[in-house]
């Protein structure tokens, strides 16, 4: 019989943690929201009101509806064909369902088109998060890449009103896909450049190379024990579903997180709201204001570096595992984050919304929210990363599905409150949430070694690493 041959974890390392810095990169998704500063204009071209609903907001929420589905049927299948292949397919997809967006002759198109393109950017955007957990180990480097990534979303997300309002001032609210088209391919080549980055997909390789060339039977672990495809959706969708429901840790920060999220998206409505009725200013100028919410998590990038020291210096002070890093160490800039930041924040927004202050007022108030959206998101992922370890992607899909499920319905909610309730109200509303979620990183700073003990998932990850 011939010898079966297994290659080892240290092939793995040579072969995907030692890329260029250039070639770690991440998502900027701009796709999500660059359409809601041509609002009107689309209500225009295809005769749609937003007088007693925000019927505008339809394509932005089947953008988010798209993106929490795909990436659970999706990335499964990752794990067969590999990062590379799987991006760059998508990454067509992506370009060539924008081009119906941009010669869309009814609103219908755009809505259907839109569950596609947001299905899109949530796979690429997931996987982006894989390769950055790939090509990086656990180190300083590998926690300020997790947080420029995470930046990455968040900017993006609050930078498409910015970028659409500039497009819409000078040009037809269709040079919006236009403009994205042309950008999307003008990096699809350089995409060609993408190496494989799954281990187990490079390891497999290698060994069918070897199979081929000699005629030994070597196979790497991934081969030998590999599942199914359909295996692998029911776990995927499956053990997200039962993280959600079963562990308080999941269900909490995710809607910490989907809170954030939704939040972000609301802006898009509240933002025009306020200024257009406190200042009677355009769309262009209530979409360039957003940009102070991506100032205020450019500032928590910043931050999260000394976040970071705080982080690996708590091994110093683990009695139970010496030498590695306190899980609820990633939460310490959160807590500051989240009171002050984002509910002190939203706070601020709500009673300096009047006309006869300055606009800058109420737009430092936005800077805040940016700045404790970025902190909250990231101490969620992290916290997430290291107290479920081997069963964190499936928490963060969990999570994922909870922010996508908010960002889709929360704005809907936005023109009829802030109408109803008042811009002081209704943005105060949104800050009694934020004050109580953000007792969350304090129970975990608490009770989190005694809650870690008692969660099946995170003691069952925590003898693996041991």
């Amino acid at each position: 019989m011939s010898p079966v041959l297994l290659l080892e974890s240290k092939l793995a390392d040579l072969c995907s943690f030692n890329w260029p810095v250039c070639k770690k990169t991440f998502v900027v998704q701009i796709n999500g929201t660059a359409m809601t500063s041509a609002a009107m204009q689309i209500n225009d071209t295809f005769h749609i009101s937003d007088e007693h609903f925000p019927h505008s907001y339809w394509p932005v929420l089947s953008w988010n509806l798209g993106g929490a589905a795909a990436p659970l049927f999706a990335l499964p299948l990752m794990e067969h064909f590999g990062v590379r292949r799987s991006y760059l397919v998508i990454y067509i997809f992506l370009i060539i369902f924008n081009i119906p967006q941009a010669f869309a002759q009814n609103f219908a198109t755009l809505i259907i088109t839109r569950i596609i393109t947001g299905g899109c950017s949530g796979v690429l955007a997931n996987i982006t998060g894989g390769i950055v957990s790939d090509i990086w180990r656990d180190s300083r480097s590998k926690s300020f890449s997790i947080s420029l990534f995470i930046w990455g979303l968040l900017a993006g997300l609050s930078m498409g009103p910015v970028i659409g309002s500039i497009v819409v001032q000078y040009a037809s609210w269709r040079w919006i896909f236009f403009s994205q088209i042309i950008l999307y391919s003008i990096f699809a080549p350089v995409l060609l450049l993408l190496p494989e980055v799954r281990p187990d997909v490079i390891l497999s390789r290698r060994a069918a190379q070897v199979r081929n060339s000699a005629g030994k039977l070597v196979y790497t672990n991934s081969e030998r024990t590999r599942t199914s495809p359909k295996e692998i959706l029911k776990e995927t969708i499956v053990r997200p579903t039962r993280m959600l429901i079963t562990e308080p840790v999941v269900l909490s920060f995710g809607l910490w997180s989907a809170f954030c999220i939704g939040t972000a998206f609301m802006f898009t409505q509240s933002i025009t709201q306020v200024y257009t009725s406190l200042y009677s200013w355009s769309f262009f100028g209530t979409g360039i204001v957003q940009s102070a919410v991506v100032v205020g998590e450019l500032i928590g990038l910043v931050a999260s570096i000394y976040q970071d020291k705080l982080y690996f210096r708590s091994s110093i002070e683990n009695t139970e595992k010496p030498g590695r890093p306190i899980p609820e160490a990633r939460l310490y800039l959160s807590i500051p984050g989240s009171f002050v930041g984002l509910a002190a924040g939203l706070f601020w927004y709500a009673w300096t919304s009047y006309s006869t202050l300055h606009w800058i007022i109420p737009t430092i108030g936005l800077g805040f929210v940016g700045f404790g959206m970025f902190c909250v998101v990231t101490a969620v992922t992290g916290y997430i990363m290291d107290a479920y370890s081997k069963y964190a992607a499936s928490a963060i899909a969990g999570v994922a599905f909870l922010e996508n499920f908010f960002a889709a319905f929360l704005p809907l909610a936005t023109q009829g409150m802030y109408s109803n309730l008042g811009f002081q109200w209704s943005s105060s509303l949104l800050g009694f949430l934020a004050l109580i979620l953000s007792f969350i990183p304090l129970v975990l700073q608490s009770y989190g070694r005694v809650i870690r003990d008692r969660s099946p998932f995170m003691r069952d990850a925590a003898h693996a690493i041991s």
